[in-house]
């Protein structure tokens, strides 16, 4: 998320700071270009890079039949039953103003290469809930339904808090009653869920105390998508601070008995950290493994057992992929 001024590239983090306020609170068609490149190497843990990441296409545009430049930010994809793909994320006319993000864009495509359609902006802040902002949703399906979990801000930047709503259809939303999932600080936002061993994880980007101090990934758990406990800190940047730091967008992929962990580090506005680990609930900075060029990617596997790789962001035009190759 930037704005762009000639050679200037001023992060997410700056912008927040200047604004006085953040983000966060406690879950196959067409090719891509061949040319593949082996994401850069951590030579001080002295690991191989487990993947390759090609050259990103952009898929979708949101400025287009718009009279203004629009941005996608922090996003997610999701494969209906019938086969087709919609995305949703974080949405404004440039230039970003993230606090003024109250409401998700939404397109939809027969494949998730496209062609890509705009459609109407799904939910709406609802300040009767202590919704401030709209951010970083992440949609999965269980049971015939789909559940969309959202950073929902708050007025109290140690208090954000992660909303759920539940859809059949992923156009007609509805607030979960038992909101909010999650709260915590400072500015814990980000969620992303996967399943493990008959249970959910939920995983968001917070810091050590929610007043602030080490930037980190943390995770609670729950047998139902409603109810979350066992809240714990899973990975630790050396970083300190408050507003958006080296843990954003986090995003998990288990394969081969191994975990891996997908941060957006903001050194640099693009730019993505992967750390291996072979448990789901702990990953050590140490273990870093590769980097790629992206803000708040996503990982895509679709059903015909490829793997895709997301990136977007303030003043980055719209929502590109590459393809995702694993090492054998």
């Amino acid at each position: 998320m930037d704005q762009i001024k000639g050679n200037l590239v001023i992060t997410r983090r700056q912008i927040l700071q200047g604004l006085g306020s953040t983000a966060g609170a406690l879950l196959v068609g067409r090719a891509l270009p061949s040319a593949l490149v082996a994401a850069q190497s951590d030579s001080r843990a002295n690991q191989v890079c487990p993947f390759q990441v090609g050259a990103f296409s952009k898929i979708y545009d949101p400025s287009i039949g718009e009279e203004q430049a629009w941005y996608i930010n922090d996003h997610t994809f999701i494969c209906a039953e019938d086969g087709k793909w919609h995305l949703f994320g974080i949405t404004h006319r440039a230039p970003a103003r993230a606090m003024d993000e109250k409401f998700f864009a939404h397109a939809t495509a027969p494949d998730l290469l496209g062609p890509w359609t705009k459609q109407p902006s799904v939910l709406q802040v609802d300040e009767s809930q202590g919704e401030t902002v709209l951010w970083a949703p992440y949609v999965l399906r269980h049971e015939g339904l789909y559940f969309i979990f959202y950073c929902a801000g708050g007025v109290d930047h140690t208090k954000y808090r992660i909303h759920l709503a539940v859809s059949a259809d992923l156009l007609h939303w509805k607030r979960h009653p038992a909101n909010p999932m999650v709260v915590d600080g400072y500015d814990a936002r980000d969620p992303m869920v996967i399943e493990h061993d008959g249970k959910w994880i939920l995983y968001y980007a917070a810091t050590s105390t929610p007043k602030g101090g080490n930037h980190t990934v943390k995770a609670v758990v729950s047998t139902d998508l409603v109810h979350w406990s066992h809240q714990a800190e899973v990975f630790r940047d050396v970083e300190t601070g408050t507003y958006g730091g080296p843990t954003e967008s986090p995003f998990v992929v288990s394969r081969n008995d191994k975990c891996y962990l997908f941060v957006c580090s903001n050194h640099g506005y693009n730019e993505t950290a992967v750390y291996e680990s072979e448990t789901p609930f702990h990953w050590d900075a140490e273990r870093l493994v590769g980097k790629f060029p992206a803000h708040a990617a996503e990982v895509i596997h679709t059903a015909d057992g490829n793997w895709y790789v997301s990136r977007a962001g303030w003043g980055q035009g719209g929502v590109y992929l590459a393809k995702l190759l694993w090492q054998s």
